[in-house]
């Protein structure tokens, strides 16, 4: 089955706890204001999100068979998004992440236990290489073990399938992983703890957009939150301003918003930069509410923001 975006990544379920003010400091207790449980984990996110934004998506992901794995199958069968590629675990719980949100602020942290999805292996992915090569598009990131994502990389490059990697969380690799990816998509962080290179902004993200090129890297998009993104290639550097679609209400989710976004525009064929002016449109989209799988935007609602500005 032919797939314009395939998507390698982790299911796990959100529980989400909401304070008034501050995030809680190391040893202090808060009361909270909000609770809630919903899908989550950034594969899973990219996956509604490349959806919603109008691509077919395949999804290559671990669950565990239990309340949580339900939660993500049910996901799927209402979102639209292929699923024959989850593999279901009768040996490991599916993931969860503890969301820490600050409503007076909208900012988070983030705890997350992959489980089941941190079990996926060389030998799953390979299994589902059909669903790789049949995409126009494949996008993961660095919540599935590393040789894992490399293994996803490397059978879509030899198949000829567009590559990208959202290095998050970033951690340190072989080199050679490089070559395998067309784009690479890290926020600021990430970009600094890769490259060796602060990044504050778009005026000191040149150094580190140069390391991902030299190392082999066809594109790096480094998105910069509230300041949109960097884009560099070989012929243009560019910053792609952001956009504002509303007040901000929550912050997670949004980078995920923005890579499922554009791998759905690269897919079905719009230029890398217009690509990330439309995944920037989705990531402003999906800050004005909260949640993640649910803030992720739909593509009228895109579409009619970028005729806006």
């Amino acid at each position: 089955m032919t797939h314009s975006v395939c998507i390698l990544g982790i299911f796990v379920a959100d529980l989400t706890f909401v304070a008034p003010g501050d995030l809680p400091r190391p040893g202090e207790t808060v009361l909270g204001k909000e609770f809630r449980i919903g899908p989550g984990g950034k594969g899973s996110n990219q996956a509604v999100a490349a959806r919603r934004a109008g691509a077919d998506v395949a999804l290559i992901a671990k669950i565990g068979n239990d309340t949580f794995g339900d939660m993500a199958h049910e996901l799927y069968a209402t979102e639209g998004v292929s699923d024959v590629a989850l593999i279901e675990s009768n040996t490991q719980p599916t993931g969860a992440a503890g969301i820490y949100l600050s409503e007076s602020t909208g900012e988070n942290a983030i705890i997350v236990t992959p489980a089941a999805a941190g079990a996926i292996t060389v030998s799953d992915v390979q299994a589902a290489e059909e669903d790789i090569v049949s995409a126009s598009v494949f996008l993961t990131q660095f919540e599935v073990p590393l040789a894992v994502a490399e293994t996803g990389l490397r059978l879509a490059k030899a198949g000829g399938v567009r590559t990208i990697l959202n290095p998050a969380p970033a951690a340190a690799v072989d080199p050679s992983i490089w070559s395998s990816v067309d784009i690479a998509t890290p926020n600021e962080s990430e970009a600094a703890a890769l490259s060796g290179q602060a990044v504050h902004g778009p005026d000191d993200a040149a150094s580190a957009a140069k390391f991902f090129l030299d190392h082999g890297v066809g594109a790096v998009v480094i998105t910069l939150g509230a300041n949109g993104a960097y884009l560099m290639t070989d012929k243009q550097t560019r910053h792609v301003p952001p956009m504002i679609a509303g007040p901000v209400v929550e912050t997670t989710g949004a980078g995920d918003s923005f890579n499922g976004a554009m791998a759905a525009a690269l897919a079905e064929g719009q230029s890398l930069e217009d690509a990330v002016r439309f995944g920037n449109a989705a990531g402003a989209l999906s800050v004005t509410r909260p949640g993640t799988a649910p803030s992720m935007p739909q593509r009228a609602e895109i579409d009619r923001l970028l005729k806006q500005t």
